[in-house]
């Protein structure tokens, strides 16, 4: 069965950075991603790419910035009161923490800078802005 609109696909994923570094995998997990094709779960351009793969098929896909993750918004940089972050929640540089956003749903962003009681958290994707390269193995689709 070929993968199309609606498809529930399971696959193996590996994203690299155009020097080769890895920056995810599924294989570290040892399970595969479930999706099913327009959920919004992946952008169009990657989701047209996997048209009319089958099971057991591989392919290394190459996207730019903006197919991929997009490229950073400032809008989804904020600046908050340091006196949030206590306890367990102490803000560093470079710590992912997860915001409850708007919908209740967990929003993860990334602190980027302190400066005296500002805190700069980024809520962009980690890898908005960069090109990468998906290799994908298709598991199964149903």
């Amino acid at each position: 069965m070929k993968i199309e609109n609606n498809s529930e696909v399971t696959l193996h994923f590996t994203i690299k950075l155009k020097d080769g570094s890895v920056a995810d995998s599924t294989h570290s997990s040892g399970k595969p991603a479930k999706f099913t094709m327009g959920d919004g779960s992946l952008s169009e351009n990657f989701e047209k790419c996997l048209l009319g793969l089958e099971a057991e098929q591989a392919k290394s896909i190459e996207l730019c910035a903006e197919d991929a993750f997009g490229l950073p918004n400032p809008d989804n940089i904020h600046h908050m009161d340091r006196n949030r972050f206590v306890g367990d929640a102490a803000a560093e540089v470079g710590t992912i923490m997860a915001f409850s956003g708007p919908d209740g749903m967990d929003i993860p962003g990334i602190i980027t800078e302190i400066a005296g009681d500002s805190v700069t958290v980024d809520f962009n994707h980690p890898l908005a802005g960069q090109d990468v390269i998906f290799d994908v193995e298709i598991v199964a689709v149903g």
